[in-house]
């Protein structure tokens, strides 16, 4: 059974730091794109940042650029969400997600790409 577990949410005050990370389970997820997206409430859930199978490619949502960075280490089946400066419309449930392809391509923005999701963790950012 796969599993990605979350973790690292929490209350931060704006100009802050987080970093998010994701452990996968029950699958080697070496050749997949890996995905962060957050859903804040009333609004749709929105794509953040993804990662191709190297970590060479990555992507971003204008709005994160320069602030968040994210980063895999294989051997840990981890993922993480370095998030700098944060501000309050950042707040928001993060949720990790892999596309389960295995297919080395070019690392995904559309949630409907993504096989596999975690639960969400919380970040909120207080102004």
């Amino acid at each position: 059974q796969v599993q990605l577990v979350e973790s690292g949410g929490g209350l931060v005050q704006a100009g802050g730091s987080l970093r998010l990370s994701c452990v996968v389970s029950g699958r080697t997820f070496s050749w997949d794109a890996m995905g962060w997206f957050r859903q804040a409430p009333g609004k749709e859930r929105e794509f953040v940042a993804a990662i191709d199978w190297s970590g060479v490619t990555t992507d971003y949502l204008d709005s994160v650029k320069g602030r968040f960075t994210i980063s895999r280490d294989v051997a840990k089946n981890t993922v993480y969400l370095q998030m700098n400066s944060l501000k309050p419309e950042d707040t928001a449930v993060y949720y990790c997600a892999a596309d389960g392809r295995s297919s080395k391509r070019y690392p995904p923005r559309t949630s409907n790409e993504y096989i596999y999701w975690g639960q969400g963790t919380q970040v909120t950012v207080s102004s």
